[in-house]
Parts: C-alpha cells; structure tokens; sequence
C-alpha cells in the first residue's frame, strides 16, 4: 500500500513542531544542542518551530496523511561567490541581520549551541550547484521502521531526478546515514565534529536519469 502524501500548509504548523519534537527529542544532535532532559524537553519545540516557520516560508514541507511523518526541504540555488549558506541564509545578510543569532534570541538566549549548529552546518553547506535540502526528516516513534521516511524522502528525490537537480542534507545519526545511503546518497567530505558532541554526516545525491 503506498504512503499518502500532501503538502502542508499554514494550518499544519503546530502538527508539525509537535511531530518534529517527538522525533528529535533523543536525536544526538538535539541532546548535544540541549544537554539537560528537562531543559531540552521544555526547550526544544522552540526550535522546531523555528524551523518549521522558516520552511513553511521559504520552502516545502512534505507530510503523510495520516500526521505521522514530515520533510522539511529548502530549494537552493547556486551561489556564484562561493559562500556557502541557504536563501534564508543570504536574506538575512542583505537586511543587515545575523540570522543564527536572532534564532538563538528566540529559541534559548543563553544557548549558544542553538547559534552555533546554525553557523557550523552553514559552513559546510555546498555553494557550487543548485541543489534540493533535505533539511530535516521526522518520524513519530511510535511509527518508525514502516518506510514513511523512505516514501517523503523518494517523493522528492523522483522529481529531482525528472528535473536533473542534486540533493543535499545533513544526516545526524547513524541509523539515518544507512537509510539515505540506500536512496542513493554519499557522504561528502569529512563528517562535521560538533564540539564535545557526535559527529554529523554532509551527503549528496546527483540526480539519476
């Protein structure tokens, strides 16, 4: 049986921040961004709202039917200078902002580690093509394992391939890193030591005719 699929919208927002904060709350990239359980429990939708709100912005989020898996993905275009970042990224430079900072502003104040993975993963984001961005993939965990995150992920990689368009993301486990080995994609440089923290894999997929 194939796994429904629609775009969500405005109305879906809170949905989505609650799904996302069930899917990350134990991720080792969101434990290193909020060390303490009862902090990053309180702490952390903050931060998935952010992201949801930005991609809901500025890109596409992918959700099942039934609620219980989401894609968040951004269209990146090629940077001609060589500077790396997302188109928020960029909006953000040309107000005279600093992006990373303001998130941190709102999500947790005294957290620089909210600014930091910003800053970190910004810096390894490829500039030279334009590229789809997977930027974040969450399943309920009460789900996982039943090929949702397989379906959101191909859904979009099927266009990609129609369109001649490489994808890009950053995988922050290992379990998530097979999964997106065996959708085509392959680890890019050397993974991203986050201080004191685990390591986070940049992969690409070149479109396949």
């Amino acid at each position: 049986m194939g796994v429904g699929i629609r775009v969500a919208g405005r109305g879906d927002r809170d949905e989505v921040v609650r799904l996302l904060d069930r899917a990350f709350q134990d991720d080792p990239v969101s434990r290193w961004v909020f060390p303490g359980d009862d902090h990053r429990r309180a702490t952390h939708p903050r931060l998935m709202a952010a992201f949801t709100d930005i991609v809901l912005a500025d890109g596409r989020i992918d959700l099942t039917e039934d609620g219980a898996a989401c894609a968040l993905w951004l269209s990146v275009p090629a940077d001609p200078h060589g500077s790396g970042g997302t188109d928020t990224d960029a909006d953000a430079d040309e107000a005279g902002d600093d992006g990373f900072a303001q998130m941190r502003e709102a999500v947790d104040p005294a957290n620089e580690r909210v600014e930091l993975i910003g800053r970190l993963t910004a810096g390894i984001h490829p500039s030279d093509r334009a590229h789809a961005y997977l930027w974040m993939i969450g399943v309920d965990p009460a789900r996982q394992g039943r090929g949702l995150g397989t379906a959101l992920v191909r859904h979009v990689l099927d266009r990609c391939d129609r369109e001649g368009l490489p994808a890009y993301l950053e995988a922050s486990n290992a379990r998530s890193r097979a999964l997106y080995e065996r959708l085509g994609f392959e680890t890019a440089g050397r993974p991203l030591e986050l201080p004191d923290g685990p390591p986070m894999w940049p992969m690409w997929r070149d479109p396949r005719s």
